[in-house]
């Protein structure tokens, strides 16, 4: 029983140091991809607005600020992490920050005006416009939402969502998506290094219960040992 105990300890103990060695790659892996991402950052240089109240700002507007987070928040439906936007630290290099400067963006592509020349008469959101040129709302409207084959709308639509906004978009999804995959690769490695301690611990208590045996049983011998031995006649 004793030798059982000990060779199970054993196993569990070389598993244990197998979680941990796993745990202990995976993590330099991880480390290596913040790394990364930090020089990344740090090239671009886009640091996020804070007032000297360490409050978010949009063009020194607090409640601009609070309308992207809305958006972001409300309308997308992201988890924003409070944490995550700090103003001791504003260079855009988290998944929150990085999801607040792409609402940012589309922020200001949503509420701005767009300069069109309208060649014959046309009617747009409600509005007739007759030939000549205007200042045209983009009236909170994603690329699929534009009236397809409208004059307006589709020289609305060229404007607005560029080739350069939708390559923002993509660069910073792109951000927003490897900040959240490494935290979730830390997490990870987190719960390998755990299973490994337990699996050493556990190794190391039936190492502790098979001394334990060991013992009763050396007891029990030297017990039986001292018995008188019955005579037979």
């Amino acid at each position: 029983m004793v030798t059982k105990l000990r060779i199970v300890g054993a196993g569990l103990a070389i598993a244990g140091l197998g979680f941990l060695g796993a745990a202990g790659f995976a993590y330099s892996e991880v480390a290596a991809g913040q790394n990364s991402l930090q020089k990344f950052s740090e090239a671009q240089a886009v640091e996020l607005a804070y007032d000297e109240n360490g409050q978010l700002t949009d063009h020194g507007s607090v409640e601009g600020a609070e309308a992207i987070l809305d958006r972001l928040e409300n309308e997308w439906g992201y988890k924003v992490v409070e944490s995550e936007l700090d103003p001791n630290d504003p260079l855009v290099n988290t998944g929150t920050e990085y999801m607040y400067q792409m609402a940012t963006v589309a922020t200001h592509i949503l509420t701005g005006t767009q300069t069109v020349t309208v060649t014959e008469t046309t009617e747009y959101l409600g509005e007739t416009y007759e030939p000549g040129t205007y200042d045209v709302p983009v009236d909170g409207q994603y690329w699929a939402d534009f009236e397809y084959g409208n004059e307006i709308a589709m020289q609305v639509r060229g404007q607005a969502w560029t080739g350069v906004a939708h390559g923002l978009f993509g660069e910073l999804g792109v951000g927003s998506v490897t900040a959240s995959t490494l935290k979730l690769g830390l997490g990870i490695s987190g719960l390998i290094a755990g299973l490994g301690l337990i699996f050493l611990a556990l190794g190391a208590a039936t190492f502790w219960i098979s001394g334990d045996v060991a013992k009763r049983d050396a007891a029990r011998a030297a017990v039986k040992a001292d018995e008188p031995e019955l005579v037979t006649v």
